[in-house]
């Protein structure tokens, strides 16, 4: 496979995870929040110590963009409370 077709899906991956906080979707639920955010950092150093920097990219801005989702998720819960 060429590295050509693996940036492509990586953008295709983080443009559809900006799509959907740039929309203000609702993000998804906590626990499946906080679970995607660990394993996506877990796969990142996975990635990392195989040397291989496409998925190492797209794992560390998955991990990104699910704290993000992370971040609105705790927001909305304590507006909830409050």
């Amino acid at each position: 496979m060429t590295p050509l077709m693996g940036f492509l899906g990586l953008f295709l991956i983080v443009a559809a995870w900006a799509v959907n906080i740039i929309r203000r979707s609702p993000p998804p639920s906590l626990d499946l929040t906080i679970l995607y955010f660990a394993g996506s950092v877990a796969l990142t150093f996975y990635a990392l110590s195989l040397g291989d920097w496409i998925f190492t990219v797209l794992n560390a801005l998955s991990a990104t963009l699910s704290f993000v989702n992370l971040l609105r998720a705790l927001r909305i819960k304590i507006e909830k409370r409050g």
